[in-house]
């Protein structure tokens, strides 16, 4: 006896949409457990504290964005320089790197500073140390002066203390230090200290990058006495 022939059944038609809603609410809820309760009411109360919290903080950060975005690049620029930017325009421990004609490093710096042109700073407690021809080097010092950029031109006025590591000390009123030459002048009444002793004159040229010390007269030698 044949098999009786397969019949293809189509799938049956989904239910229309309105049943889907209606079976979909009849379907068993699950009941949370103790702790979920806990959980979600920690939430909440979490979310009615904190979130007016940063609806302030957002307010503020827009309002104030402006000012927190000056403030900010003015901080960057100066932790860049390594300076403190007071009022008025001044720079504090203002810092000039350079090289002189020969290749060789000098520095310039100060307590304060204020560029008063495009080429002139007026500093306060300048200070400006060369390295001279033989590799040595000389230091200056004032209680005010003026840097023309241009030029390298350090003038010093005030107590003004030029030092040299070979032990010799000068102190004068004013002085003029050329400091790509190595070079420094003045005519004030000059004291100077040394291995050899002390010297009194009435001014002073340094040349040749710190090679030729002159002394402009009259002036007074005092020589220290040799130790056998």
């Amino acid at each position: 006896m044949p098999p009786a022939p397969l019949k293809l059944v189509p799938p049956a038609p989904p239910p229309p949409p309105e049943m889907r809603l209606e079976m979909a609410q009849r379907r068993p809820k699950a009941t949370p457990d103790a702790g979920g309760i806990a959980r979600r009411r920690f939430a909440v109360t979490v979310a009615k504290r904190v979130l007016p919290v940063v609806a302030v903080i957002l307010l503020s950060v827009v309002a104030f964005w402006p000012e927190l975005s000056h403030d900010g690049a003015a901080a960057r620029l100066a932790f860049r320089r390594g300076i403190r930017q007071p009022e008025n325009g001044e720079l504090t421990q203002a810092h000039y790197n350079g090289v002189d004609d020969h290749g060789r490093p000098y520095t310039v710096t100060a307590r304060s500073a204020k560029q008063s042109t495009s080429d002139r700073v007026d500093m306060v407690a300048p200070v400006g140390d060369i390295t001279l021809e033989n590799g040595n080097w000389m230091r200056g010092e004032g209680q005010k002066g003026v840097y023309i950029s241009s030029t390298g031109q350090l003038d010093l006025d005030g107590n003004v203390v030029l030092y040299r590591d070979d032990g010799i000390t000068l102190q004068t009123d004013t002085a003029t230090i050329d400091v790509k030459s190595g070079a420094a002048t003045t005519a004030d009444k000059v004291h100077v200290e040394g291995p050899f002793g002390t010297l009194d004159a009435q001014g002073f040229t340094i040349t040749d990058h710190g090679g030729v010390v002159q002394f402009t007269g009259p002036a007074r030698l005092h020589l220290n006495g040799s130790h056998k």
